[in-house]
């Protein structure tokens, strides 16, 4: 049988490997969010006035703005999808850990 500080010592790693992961699943939100902030003067049209008589169409920016985000999030897609599933396998570890060990180690039933 393993000690209670021992268990609570597992389990706060457990937890600390889960914050770290989601600290840097957030960290790549920030980059994307980042980048596309950077971008935006460069999506809004080049001109303020009216060209014959035609107004600028407002759509266009947002359409040009969606385009790339959508480029963006893409580009990072294989290193979001890896860190949501080593998320969710941290997740479901940790609640496994509580369910065993909880009453062992003095835990209360939370899941981070």
């Amino acid at each position: 049988m393993i000690p209670a500080p021992e268990l609570r010592r597992q389990l706060s790693r457990m937890r600390e490997a889960h914050r770290q992961t989601q600290r840097q699943l957030d960290m790549v939100d920030r980059q994307i969010t980042r980048r596309i902030t950077a971008m935006i003067p460069g999506l809004l049209p080049r001109r303020s006035h009216y060209y014959r008589g035609k107004p600028a169409d407002p759509g266009a920016f947002l359409e040009r703005y969606r385009a790339q985000l959508s480029a963006l999030t893409t580009e990072r897609q294989p290193e979001i999808e890896a860190l949501s599933r080593k998320l969710a396998l941290q997740e479901q570890a940790i609640a496994n850990f509580i369910e065993r060990h909880g009453h062992e180690a003095g835990v209360s039933e939370q899941v981070p």
